[in-house]
């Protein structure tokens, strides 16, 4: 795994607070340094965007089904990881246990980076409607 997965939570945690921030600077900036903030938003969530999807490519057909079935199982989860520590004190297979603590720190991993590109689009949103706000502002002085 590239990161621990602490530190792909510190990194959403860094990126959602720069799109609060981002958006209480867009909301008292010019309409010029609003559309840039929007430029650079766009950008960065196109490029949190691709490294989701260059890590999903990057592992192939089973990593895409995997996740494909992570997305749709996310309430039978819980049941799972029950029924996984009453399994694991049966399972003594070392390699096993590796193997399978390996494929769910890739998922979650995944997961946390699909989050980071989700604050990204959502940063974008939020500079879109402020500067559809601002817009129709000047209009109403005009």
């Amino acid at each position: 795994m590239a990161k621990r997965l602490s530190q792909q939570l510190a990194d959403l945690s860094v990126r959602a607070k720069n799109a609060e921030d981002a958006v209480a600077a867009a909301e008292k900036e010019a309409h010029g340094k609003i559309e840039a903030r929007k430029e650079q938003a766009r950008a960065a969530a196109a490029k949190a965007t691709e490294k989701v999807n260059q890590e999903i490519k990057s592992v192939g057909d089973t990593a895409a089904r995997n996740w494909t079935a992570i997305r749709t199982k996310v309430a039978a989860d819980m049941d799972a990881l029950k029924a996984g520590v009453a399994r694991a004190k049966h399972d003594v297979d070392v390699r096993y246990t590796e193997s399978h603590a390996e494929r769910l720190e890739w998922e979650a991993g995944v997961a946390i980076d699909y989050a980071i590109a989700s604050v990204e689009q959502a940063k974008l949103a939020v500079l879109d409607a402020v500067s559809s706000r601002a817009e129709a502002e000047r209009e109403k002085t005009s």
